[in-house]
């Protein structure tokens, strides 16, 4: 309870600040494009809540060294790994100026840094062939890292609503708090509900009212850290099965390959090419028509927090199966085959305009 309480203290404060003070550095901070085709805001809003994330990381590190002592230099070096990641990201909320390409170099970096410094590497899969490959440290150190920036960019994909990242990472570490507690890993579990409390005292000021963005930052800090625990899970308790922390991430690891299927396979773009179909656009769009066409900044910013909800509830498809049947493997393996086909089905009836009018939500005219 102290790691949660601090950590959400921290952060409610940091962001709190942030959100005041915001005059002295909105110039810099603030997200001034209001037209851009993943824009979906009224006013320029501070895009660096993932200050508040880092700092408040701090206070889990700090108690560690008291309540904790064993792993509080794991629990500080896994921080300092994300600093790259976190750092580029930053960079690219404050100048915009940072290339994709750089951001994914500097969340490589990261992975690389948690591989040897905290022994976040991937050892098993569970798939035949790829198991025996990971055996030698060059396949395995290649794996992690990739899955680590991978996962570290799922996020910040996901991130495009009031509480819509925030909320489904939130449940992603709350299902890894639980299982690491049943295992008796104190370093996964301390790091899940330090994250847990950082995310919670952000929330109070991102959702509803959207006064500050996580920002490429805070969306990349919060995977990276997803993905180092996922695989710090599986390298230190062999018999968990690789299908766990896949269904607890499903929604933001299919949303990531089938934005890259969808870019690059299917319109030959760049998957790194921003556009307006990502499942929560589309779902924005044809879903949640609340006061459709209004330019009054109070109806869009509600328009925006009502959006989150539907795919809280899509992600939730995965995040609690995942821990409710955790121990069995075939379980698991069903609940992704069957969050794959449903998102699929939802995805291409959003598109198809075949949405059931009972998932549509519009604001009633008075007569």
């Amino acid at each position: 309870m102290a790691y949660v309480l601090g950590a959400f203290i921290v952060s409610l404060v940091v962001t709190l600040l942030l959100v005041k003070y915001r005059r002295l550095h909105a110039a810099y901070t603030a997200d001034n494009d209001l037209l851009g085709v993943q824009k979906f805001h009224a006013l320029a809003v501070p895009r660096v809540g993932g200050i508040a994330l880092v700092l408040s990381m701090l206070v889990p590190c700090a108690i560690a060294a008291f309540r904790d002592p064993e792993i509080v230099s794991s629990l500080t070096l896994l921080i300092a790994a994300s600093l790259p990641v976190f750092l580029g990201g930053l960079t690219e909320d404050i100048t915009k100026k940072v290339r994709a390409r750089v951001r994914l170099s500097l969340a490589l970096c990261s992975g690389g840094l948690a591989y040897f410094l905290v022994g976040a590497g991937v050892t098993h899969l569970g798939i035949i062939g790829l198991d025996w490959l990971l055996q030698f440290a060059a396949v395995s150190f290649l794996v992690s890292i990739f899955a680590m920036a991978g996962a570290a960019n799922a996020i910040n994909i996901i991130d495009g609503y009031n509480g819509l990242a925030s909320v489904v990472s939130a449940m992603i570490f709350a299902g890894m708090a639980y299982v690491a507690f049943y295992l008796g890993d104190r370093l996964v579990l301390v790091a899940a509900v330090g994250m847990l409390g950082a995310i919670g005292g952000f929330l109070i000021w991102n959702y509803p009212r959207g006064l500050i963005f996580l920002g490429d930052g805070g969306a990349y800090f919060i995977g990276f850290i997803i993905g180092a625990l996922s695989i710090l899970l599986l390298a230190r308790h062999p018999n968990l099965s690789p299908w766990f922390p896949l269904l607890l991430c499903i929604y933001p690891v299919f949303e990531t390959l089938f934005s890259i299927y969808r870019k690059k396979l299917v319109r030959g773009k760049s998957p790194g090419a921003p556009d307006g179909v990502h499942l929560h656009m589309l779902v924005y769009k044809r879903l949640v028509r609340w006061a459709v066409g209004s330019s009054e900044a109070r109806l869009i910013t509600q328009r925006n927090a009502m959006t989150s909800p539907y795919l809280w509830v899509l992600s939730s498809m995965g995040t609690i199966p995942a821990v409710l049947f955790w121990q069995y493997e075939y379980v698991l393996m069903f609940f992704v085959a069957l969050f794959s086909i449903s998102y699929v089905v939802l995805y291409r009836r959003l598109v198809l305009f075949r949405m059931p009018r009972w998932l549509v939500l519009q604001k009633k005219r008075r007569r």
